[in-house]
């Protein structure tokens, strides 16, 4: 049975999304500040976190940077008010792996945390899939998926879970125009109803560790009104 951890100081939302997380199938634990969750987090080592903003003690982007850190890859799902457009894009940097605005209903809660928990689990089998291609070279760029790393001038480069799979996605499609909403369902595996931004931050943190120069990136071009292209 999946553990996930829910860190919520609101006592209304966290008890609706721990009920619905229970009569899904799941074991939930929860969390009224970003202390107790960080040390949860840390002790009990859940599949997911649900992970609201704004917390007291500690706020969840200080609790996401925290973890990402300590190299704790746990998936997390960031939960923000309407008016945190920004704090959106910064919890994505800081390696959340997707975001809810508040208001939301049960069913989307219980959707996004299947489409995580589904993409999580089939990480460790791209490895098998790719076991005839066991290194992609361009440049001075590698991508061994075995190993599940990257190298640039042979540095090895830090990159969340989802960098990872987004950087192989594009090498594997090299030369072929991608649409965002292409990358949300490959990399993410969810519809995002249009919402693209998510695929841009990542984007936007790739080019920063494999471009010379990221305002004329020579390996992910931006294909005006169509998406992303990565060359060799």
């Amino acid at each position: 049975m999946e553990k996930i951890l829910v860190v919520e100081d609101e006592l209304s939302i966290s008890t609706l999304i721990k009920f619905n997380l229970e009569k899904a199938g799941y074991t939930v634990t929860t969390a009224m500040d970003g202390k107790e969750g960080l040390e949860i987090a840390r002790r009990e080592l859940p599949d997911l976190i649900v992970l609201d903003l704004m917390l007291p003690l500690m706020d969840g982007m200080e609790v996401c940077k925290t973890l990402r850190m300590e190299k704790n890859n746990t998936p997390i799902l960031m939960l923000t008010a309407k008016d945190e457009e920004l704090d959106k894009i910064l919890g994505l940097e800081l390696g959340a792996d997707d975001y809810m605005t508040k208001p939301f209903s049960p069913r989307e809660v219980l959707a996004r945390v299947r489409a995580i928990l589904r993409r999580s689990k089939q990480t460790p089998n791209m490895a098998a899939e790719t076991v005839e291609e066991q290194v992609f070279s361009m440049g001075p760029l590698q991508i061994f998926p075995e190993k599940y790393e990257a190298t640039f001038h042979n540095e090895k480069l830090e990159l969340t879970p989802k960098e990872f799979e987004l950087l192989l996605y594009l090498a594997k499609n090299q030369g072929r125009v991608m649409t965002r909403d292409q990358l949300l369902n490959a990399v993410w595996n969810y519809d995002y109803v249009g919402d693209s931004r998510i695929v841009d931050v990542h984007i936007s943190h790739l080019r920063e560790k494999i471009e010379e120069d990221t305002k004329q990136p020579k390996h992910i071009k931006t294909v005006r009104g169509l998406g992303y292209k990565f060359e060799g």
